[in-house]
């Protein structure tokens, strides 16, 4: 069963230097039926103005996630790491005991768009970490390529929890088809658009999968780019 998650329909801030777009309950933003997706808590898309971003703020036992769609995010934390986060680029924050970190738009002229995924992890009170890959646009090119799982294998980050996170680049009528591990999925489309089995999703929606054995998506546009997030 595919249930789509119309883009217009998430929560919506806007302070200016940040539009921000809520996929799951955040903030001031509260829908009961959109608390999350099994571990998956948070997606938001973030559009941060010129030299803007998020002052020294501190998470705990959170798995956080950023993926640049356009521009540059710079980030800084306090354990030593200091960064600037591209179109490719997954970024993987384990908060564990305590993590103080900030994000800012790297560039003095540019917008800086960017998706911030959060899970919550499978044990609390890890020591904090870091970690940064890059997967290029020739390497999604047709297919899913894993780019976050519990094991780090295929040279994905390492996260606490069991769930396995794919990305893909699609052009017009390129067809992808998936078996998933445990019939639950969370599909999100970034760019783009596509069609999953009978349904159309198109760029800002996102789409639970349940009861599935596997899934099919067909691209009905250039440069379509998905994050699949396929649940254990």
């Amino acid at each position: 069963m595919i249930t789509v998650r119309p883009s217009q329909a998430r929560g919506h801030a806007n302070f200016g230097w940040l539009d921000s777009k809520h996929t799951f309950s955040f903030g001031s933003y509260y829908d009961p039926n959109y608390l999350g997706f099994g571990n998956l808590r948070v997606i938001n898309e973030d559009r941060v103005k010129a030299g803007k971003g998020f002052g020294p703020h501190s998470h705990r036992d959170m798995e956080i996630l950023t993926y640049v769609l356009d521009g540059e995010l710079e980030h800084k934390d306090s354990i030593g790491n200091g960064s600037i986060i591209r179109p490719g680029d997954v970024q993987r924050m384990s908060a564990g005991t305590g993590i103080t970190h900030s994000e800012f738009n790297a560039s003095k002229t540019k917008l800086v768009h960017f998706l911030q995924i959060w899970i919550i992890p499978n044990q609390k009170g890890v020591t904090p970490s870091y970690d940064q890959k890059h997967f290029s646009k020739q390497q999604k090119q047709g297919k899913l390529i894993l780019v976050a799982s519990s094991d780090g294998r295929d040279n994905s980050v390492k996260i606490h929890q069991d769930i396995d996170i794919f990305t893909s680049v699609l052009k017009k009528g390129d067809i992808i088809n998936h078996k998933l591990n445990n019939q639950s999925a969370w599909l999100q489309m970034a760019k783009g658009s596509a069609k999953i089995h009978d349904a159309t999703i198109s760029e800002g929606d996102g789409a639970t999968i349940n009861q599935e054995s596997k899934i099919e998506l067909t691209a009905i546009a250039d440069d379509t780019e998905i994050i699949l997030f396929d649940l254990r």
